[in-house]
């Protein structure tokens, strides 16, 4: 896998996380202020789009998760 796939499910799992944790309907309910989680990273979604820059990313190459596979290009 590469640094913007594990981006993306790192992304999706806290949303759905935060959301669990702060929508008063859900049985993992413990405040509605981990909705301000998930505009965090939202947020930081958002900016990554424009900038090209993810606090995420960095740890990832630091770990060596390669960037992306060599010949492959997107189809989005």
């Amino acid at each position: 896998m590469t640094v913007e796939r594990y981006i993306r499910i790192f992304a999706g799992l806290f949303i759905m996380l935060s959301l669990a944790l702060g929508v008063e309907g859900s049985p993992l309910f413990v405040s509605k202020w981990w909705l301000a989680f998930t505009a965090f990273v939202g947020f930081n979604l958002f900016q990554f789009g424009f900038t090209n820059f993810c606090p995420l990313g960095l740890i990832l190459k630091k770990l060596g998760v390669p960037e992306s596979k060599a010949g492959t290009a997107c189809a989005s």
